[in-house]
């Protein structure tokens, strides 16, 4: 198979087994999507829905996913974003510039952390209240 044009999707609770090719499943319970690499190599590439990952958009039609698709833990290192349905081809990246993007991916994801936890008081790791993770702290304190 070539390189796609194009992409559907297709909203499932589970994503199959067998995945077609063209097709980006889009879990909303698991916050997740998978479609097989756009290049056409066949690798499962898994996109975690959230706000320090992954977003997608939905007009009831087409489906758009950022940032860009980067695939360059596998062989191909496929670099693509996904707009309106449409796969939008990005030029081939140097070793250089895929470490300096994921060292600005990984410091994009922090940030938003840090600012979620200070915002809401809530980790946004784990879910927990700040307040919460203090009382439980100085209770395991109080034991010994």
């Amino acid at each position: 198979m070539s390189r796609l044009a194009t992409i559907r999707p297709d909203f499932v609770e589970f994503v199959p087994k067998e995945l077609e090719d063209g097709v980006l499943y889009i879990s909303v319970p698991y916050s997740i999507t998978v479609h097989k690499c756009a290049c056409g190599c066949g690798s499962k590439i898994t996109l975690p829905i959230s706000p320090a990952k992954w977003h997608f958009s939905w007009d009831g039609d087409s489906i758009s996913v950022w940032p860009s698709v980067g695939n360059w833990s596998y062989p191909c290192q496929s670099h693509y974003w996904i707009e309106q349905n449409r796969i939008e081809w990005a030029p081939k990246m140097t070793q250089e510039k895929i470490e300096a993007n994921r060292a600005w991916d990984k410091a994009d994801r922090e940030n938003y952390l840090n600012s979620h936890t200070q915002r809401t008081g809530t980790d946004a790791k784990t879910g927990l209240d700040s307040r919460r993770r203090l009382i439980d702290r100085l209770r395991g304190l109080i034991r010994r």
